[in-house]
């Protein structure tokens, strides 16, 4: 998916593509012009196909190696250009979520926070494994003692 195939959408086709608002996308990319600094050779992608690279690791959880292969170019340069777009971002400070203590109330008092952002937490959990007790049977099949040994 390339800016220029999508650019022309309606707004919510846009923010079903890329996961964020057309005027998001607008300000992401002036920010990155501002922040973002290329030295040597021009990129091969425009700056907003960059931004797309990223937006699609972050949010279809795409492979590296996919993304390269939708963009005619190589993982490792998927890899740096997300790194670098990740760093511009940041380094803006436009796209920040609040910290640990932005969510709680300076006072008890005050109730609770109006939240306008919902924060998932999809890691992996540990899968729950049954325990062996003395008078529980054993995980194999049949007991030792009942299984035959080879006598000659």
């Amino acid at each position: 998916m390339h800016y220029e195939n999508i650019k022309d959408s309606s707004p919510s086709d846009f923010k079903r593509l890329t996961g964020v608002r057309k005027e998001t996308f607008e300000l992401m990319v002036r920010t990155l012009r501002e922040h973002l600094r290329d030295f040597g050779r021009p990129p091969k992608n425009t700056l907003e196909d960059r931004l797309l690279m990223t937006l699609m690791y972050w949010r279809e959880y795409r492979t590296q190696f996919h993304i390269a292969q939708s963009y005619g170019v190589k993982e490792c340069t998927v890899s740096r250009t997300v790194r670098k777009v990740e760093d511009a971002l940041m380094r803006s400070k436009l796209f920040h979520l609040p910290g640990k203590k932005a969510l709680r109330p300076n006072k008890p008092s005050e109730g609770p926070l109006d939240l306008q952002f919902i924060l998932v937490d999809a890691t992996e959990c540990p899968v729950e494994r049954p325990k062996q007790t003395e008078n529980s049977p054993p995980a194999t099949a049949a007991r030792r003692s009942v299984t035959r040994s080879k006598r000659r």
